[in-house]
């Protein structure tokens, strides 16, 4: 079994040949792969990450079909379907890794705080559902210097929402918590750059950076 640390440098490493733009020599046929594929699953780490269609969990960390478990979701939110979807995995697969990945410029962060600031009349009730998800991670940063600057504001505002999300992962389930003592599940999280396209985890525990 891969344990959480071994899996965290395994992404990255794929995320260091993604963002250098460099391919994996390695070729496999179509037949091969869906063998492969056949077989029960065996992700070596669960990804809660965001919707955006710019942030393919697979192709980001340099990983293939069966490598991961992701689940997407506007903004990354912890939700109860979406942690009944990370102890599936971590108990179903034995998988002993989770990232909670965000990344810059993310539009429902972004929505957040537009709201916050500004609040819409007329935002349909799901929307909602997301934002109040994210509020309470993001509003105190409005009472910081940061607000004056919004770059720096949304920069902090999707890290906030990030260990939000671990911190509710790794204290809001029994199951998870259980799998944290006895089975060594590590559960980080992370920003994807949109520009350089580098993954930083920076919410490491401990930090084995």
């Amino acid at each position: 079994m891969t344990t959480g640390y071994e899996a965290l440098e395994r992404l990255r490493d794929g995320n260091r040949r993604y963002a250098a733009d460099v391919r994996s020599g390695a070729t496999k046929s179509i037949r091969l792969e869906r063998a492969k594929l056949s077989a029960p699953q065996e992700p070596f780490a669960i990804i809660l990450g965001c919707s955006d269609s710019r942030v393919p969990a697979e192709l980001v960390f340099g990983q293939g079909p069966g490598d991961l478990f992701v689940i997407r979701v506007a903004g990354n939110i912890v939700a109860p379907s979406l942690i009944g979807s990370v102890e599936f995995a971590a108990s179903q697969f034995g998988t002993r890794l989770v990232v909670v990945l965000g990344h810059s410029l993310c539009g429902a962060v972004t929505a957040t705080l537009e709201e916050l600031q500004q609040s819409s009349e007329h935002q349909s009730p799901n929307l909602r559902a997301i934002v109040d998800r994210i509020r309470p991670a993001v509003e105190p940063l409005l009472e910081t210097e940061v607000r004056h600057d919004p770059e720096l504001l949304i920069h902090e505002a999707v890290r906030a929402n990030v260990r939000a999300a671990v911190d509710h992962l790794r204290h809001g389930s029994q199951i998870l918590e259980d799998l944290i003592e006895k089975s060594g599940l590590v559960i980080v999280g992370a920003e994807y750059s949109l520009e350089s396209g580098e993954v930083d985890f920076f919410e490491v525990y401990p930090d084995v950076s």
